[in-house]
């Protein structure tokens, strides 16, 4: 989730609807300026008893972070705690129950963005061998319990936790038990905005099944290959989900301002401190309606606090993010990028992409989307066969795609190798969560302790 800085800038008071509306508009960049931000988190342990870590103790959350000065990462402060650090390659920041992420700088090509990722993961190695600690690239805890999962020094995750379980029933989990992978990507228009998101929002099942990664839940499998997937289903209907909204005719920035009016408030930040507006209206801020803020009217950071906020699989801030994958090792970090890169950064293999998918019918995406969770590419295709089918293809033409940006490393390769590991997944037919899943019920004997040899 978002880290936030305070700049000591002057923050505009938001006095029309255009205020609302400029960050999307202002994100509009010419092709020459796409630039590719990759997110990705893991979940933190100790090696000799596998815990979660703590933020206080010895070796624990904040000491990891604080070691990364000595890679040139400097600490943001919240109530005068380190909770995140920044740095050339982006920030490392902490999710609700300490799984630790790094949002990645906005880069030119794949190469870069798997060397940064390659760095990262060598830093925090690093840092973890001095404290015997361990990282695993999973899209869920397999084994805690959320009594076991300690909760990070972040004002915004207090009201957000006291909130979730009066909107559904697998918030909590959303926010302590599971991790993800997300792309951050560029639009050039609203045209070229609105057929990206439309692509990534039908598609997104898709990545979803490919980086399936979280079939345990304390211990056991738990009957799904995304359980990660399946909890955002009963987080907050009111953030979440399919937005039929985005595949009508129209759709664009005031749109999705509307959606954004519509999605009930977590939070305003006030003098270095959250103060709880959960399930308040944005609408009723911008009249001077707030009841915790009587007579007082938003700000433009308060807008950007609230666009982030909503968690459908594809959000719309300046940039689109692409968030239906699931957490796991360096290979798939680096081949979640290149699969959206592929799709959507070249006309031709957006349109391509488009083509595949246009003419289902939001029955039919809710029902595909519903599906993925469980069965990942065994899921049912619209109109007859399997996901496993739609991968083939979507796959050449984000190879196409990749192709032909031509964008080369040193020794003259391309992008196209970043989607080898997708290749595998395809032509195996089993997803990570199924190798798993094999492991466990084959070599591992039923022994969960096992999977964390799965790690970075």
């Amino acid at each position: 989730m978002s880290t936030r800085e305070t700049s000591g800038a002057e923050d505009p008071i938001i006095e029309n609807r255009d205020q609302l509306v400029a960050p999307m508009q202002r994100g509009e960049k010419p092709k020459a300026d796409w630039r590719i931000g990759t997110e990705h988190e893991k979940l933190v342990y100790c090696c000799k008893e596998h815990r979660a870590l703590s933020y206080e103790e010895d070796g624990g959350i904040r000491d990891i972070l604080l070691s990364l000065r000595e890679f040139g990462w400097e600490p943001i402060e919240e109530g005068g705690k380190v909770i995140a650090m920044k740095g050339g390659d982006g920030t490392v920041s902490l999710e609700p129950a300490g799984q630790l992420e790094l949002s990645g700088a906005p880069l030119e090509n794949l190469h870069d963005t798997c060397a940064e990722t390659g760095r990262h993961l060598a830093q925090v190695k690093e840092i973890g061998e001095r404290y015997d600690v361990g990282f695993l690239g999973l899209g869920m805890w397999p084994d805690k319990t959320r009594e076991e999962l300690p909760v990070m020094p972040k004002g915004r995750y207090d009201i957000m936790m006291r909130h979730m379980p009066k909107v559904g029933n697998l918030g909590l989990d959303m926010m302590l038990r599971t991790c993800t992978i997300q792309v951050n990507l560029d639009y050039s228009s609203e045209a070229d905005m609105a057929q990206k998101f439309r692509t990534g929002l039908a598609l997104q099942p898709l990545a979803t099944a490919l980086f399936a990664n979280s079939p345990f839940t304390e211990g056991k499998p738990n009957g799904y290959l995304s359980y990660r997937s399946h909890i955002w289903s009963d987080t907050d209907p009111h953030r979440t989900g399919m937005l039929p909204f985005v595949f009508e005719d129209g759709f664009g920035y005031e749109r999705w301002v509307d959606y954004m009016l519509d999605v009930p408030m977590y939070f305003v930040f006030r003098d270095g401190k959250y103060l709880d507006a959960a399930g308040l209206s944005f609408r009723d801020f911008l009249d001077g309606k707030l009841e915790i803020l009587p007579g007082e009217k938003p700000t433009e950071a308060d807008w950007w606090d609230h666009l982030s906020t909503a968690f459908p699989e594809v959000r719309l801030k300046s940039f689109l993010e692409m968030r239906g994958a699931d957490g796991g090792p360096w290979s798939r970090i680096c081949a979640l990028p290149a699969f959206w890169v592929g799709l959507l950064y070249e006309q031709d293999a957006l349109d391509a992409s488009w083509d595949l998918v246009k003419h289902w019918t939001m029955e039919e995406r809710e029902e595909l989307r519903n599906a993925v969770p469980r069965f990942a590419l065994d899921a049912p295709l619209p109109g007859g066969g399997k996901l496993h089918d739609l991968a083939k293809e979507v796959l050449a033409i984000a190879r196409s795609g990749l192709a032909a940006r031509a964008r080369l490393n040193s020794s003259g390769d391309n992008e196209t190798g970043f989607l080898e590991t997708l290749d595998e997944i395809v032509a195996s037919g089993k997803v990570p969560a199924q190798v798993l899943l094999d492991r466990y019920h084959g070599e591992w004997g039923g022994d969960i302790d096992r999977v964390y040899k799965y790690s970075f």
